[in-house]
């Protein structure tokens, strides 16, 4: 009997060796399972030996920007789920010295069972897995952040015990993170009010598909330019960096661009006393959050950044288990 009939909960087996690159292409229904056996794969890793549902397994992971989380926690993911990984610096590989992706995608596709790549393009990662034979999941890109939103959501539901009926505020840069946090918030019926500066607006077709998804289940995204109309009523205050890797030389720029958009204990004000604050990491402090809000009582950020690990466990063993 395969090791997965034993345990006493199922894979979102409609994953199952597909790519993972954006979380609109996935279904709400999948999204929300895949919340439930992060929840779950974390309560066993805590009472008892993870189950090793992917040994003789190895991931292979492709790095093109520097990481702490990403790395870390998909490391760890596959070796507590008895697998191997194998990191890549991007500038290590002859993809770094003018290989092509399509010849790249077919080698590795010979040696791995999967791939996770953190890329500058998004268009890169779409071409790897286009020419890949085996699952893809997108570390992080331009574009999107799913291995974080799926972490958040994670979170989320073990402080607050639902979605229905709360409002997250999202506060800042309209970036890749902003791109999955919407939806993620959509595929599970939560609210979120996005503020950031002129010119710094999240991708509009996402946003409007996000709309589309959020309306069929009985909730709403709103963007605005003010950060006190995002952060009035909410349950959650989320942020991140104001300037990305790769947008040093904008860097003096967004600083005054962003000023108004801290968030501060004024801001938090305008929040629902019970609050949650949120941040991807690495924050910069003093810039787009207080130590006074990082450091209080309100702050999940450590948990969120744990979760990274269990989130990405279910998202593993769902793609790539047998």
């Amino acid at each position: 009997m395969k090791l997965l009939d034993k345990m006493q909960f199922r894979t979102v087996t409609s994953l199952k060796g597909k790519d993972l690159l954006e979380l609109r292409e996935c279904t709400s229904l999948e999204v929300s399972q895949l919340i439930d056996l992060a929840i779950k794969l974390k309560k066993i890793t805590k009472e008892e030996v993870c189950p090793p549902l992917l040994e003789g397994k190895t991931l292979g992971m492709i790095f093109e920007k520097s990481s702490t989380r990403t790395r870390v926690s998909f490391e760890v993911a596959m070796n507590q789920l008895g697998g191997k990984s194998m990191y890549m610096n991007a500038n290590d590989l002859q993809l770094g010295r003018g290989e092509s992706i399509l010849d790249t995608g077919h080698v590795l596709s010979g040696y791995l069972e999967g791939i996770m790549i953190r890329a500058n393009s998004h268009e890169k990662v779409v071409e790897l897995a286009k020419h890949a034979s085996i699952p893809v999941i997108n570390g992080l890109t331009d574009l999107a952040h799913p291995c974080q939103a799926l972490a958040d959501l994670e979170t989320i539901y073990e402080v607050k015990g639902t979605f229905k009926g709360l409002k997250l505020a999202y506060i800042g840069d309209g970036n890749n993170v902003v791109h999955s946090l919407m939806n993620a918030c959509a595929h599970v019926g939560m609210d979120l009010a996005i503020a950031t500066p002129k010119g710094y607006e999240p991708n509009q077709d996402i946003m409007n598909e996000a709309k589309n998804i959020a309306s069929a289940n009985d909730s709403t995204i709103l963007h605005t330019f003010d950060p006190i109309e995002a952060a009035s009523n909410a349950d959650i205050i989320y942020t991140d960096v104001w300037t990305s890797m790769g947008q040093e030389d904008e860097c003096e720029k967004r600083l005054q661009d962003f000023k108004e958009f801290q968030i501060n204990d004024a801001l938090v004000a305008h929040a629902k006393s019970d609050y949650i604050f949120m941040h991807c990491l690495p924050a910069h402090r003093e810039e787009e959050v207080t130590s006074s809000i990082i450091d209080s009582g309100h702050s999940v950020i450590y948990q969120q950044a744990e979760n990274r690990l269990h989130a990405q466990k279910a998202l593993l063993v769902s793609i790539l288990a047998d």
